[in-house]
Order: C-alpha cells, then structure tokens, then sequence
C-alpha cells in the first residue's frame, strides 16, 4: 500500500482548514435552522434558505481562512490573537447590527427573523473566531484530515 505524504504550505492548511470550518458551520447551521422553523413555525424563506446558508457559510469561512493566514504571514505569532478578536469583535457588530433589521411589516415575523438570523450569525461568528485558530494549530486535525 503507497501512504501518500504531502506537507501542507502555511497558505494551502489555512484555506481547507476554513473550507472544513465552512461545512462545518454549514451543517450546524442547517441543522439549527431546522430545528428553530420546527419549533417556531417560521416560514419566511426567502434570504435564510438552504442555498443561501450553503454558499454563505463557505464564501465566509473560506475568506476567514485567508485572513488568518495573511494575519499570521504579516504578524507572526501575534497574528492568532489579533484574528480571534478581529472576528469575535465582527461577530458582535454583526449581531448588533441584526437586531434592527425589519423583515416583515408583522412584528412577529420580524422577531423570528432576527432570533434566527443572530443564531446564524453566533454559529459561523464562533466558528470563524474559534474553530478556525483552533484546528489550525492542531496535529492530530492536520494529520487526520488535511
């Protein structure tokens, strides 16, 4: 049997470490999109649909991906504490952004849209924050999947 040895480039293991953060985020999303419309009957579907959430959630954490390693390329070790802030601090701004956001003239529907929207956010927010820095620096992740 031929074990096929490849070590990854700095660039190459930070944009599929943010591919495999995008699924993910992706699944969790879909998973907790699904769950909030079953419990809440939520049926406005227009912008948070499965499409949406599947190429949103990539784009995202792949961009994220990129980041990380210009951040570390440009500040070295440094780089991993601006980038978890950087992005926790985005996280936030997004979620404080999405609180005034109007969805649907019935209030209700504007609420529900909102409650699914920041859990979107916190979902891929973390994940770009969190679980990008953290899988980077892990060996048994870069051993086992990259």
């Amino acid at each position: 049997m031929h074990i096929y040895e490849y070590q990854q480039t700095r660039f190459s293991k930070a944009v599929l470490t943010g591919l495999f953060c995008g699924i993910a985020a992706t699944l969790t999303c879909l998973l907790y999109g699904f769950i909030y419309r079953f419990n809440t009957g939520f049926t406005l579907s227009a912008i948070i649909n499965v499409p949406s959430i599947i190429i949103g959630c990539h784009i995202l954490l792949v961009i994220a991906g990129l980041v990380y390693y210009a951040l570390q390329q440009a500040l070295g070790r440094a780089g991993n504490a601006v980038y978890m802030l950087l992005f926790a601090a985005l996280t936030l701004f997004c979620i404080w952004q999405s609180t005034g956001v109007v969805r649907s003239p019935i209030h209700e529907l504007t609420i529900e849209f909102r409650q699914l929207l920041i859990g979107m956010i916190i979902i891929i927010g973390s994940s770009a924050s969190f679980l990008m820095p953290y899988l980077f620096g892990n060996k048994a992740f870069e051993r086992n999947v990259l």
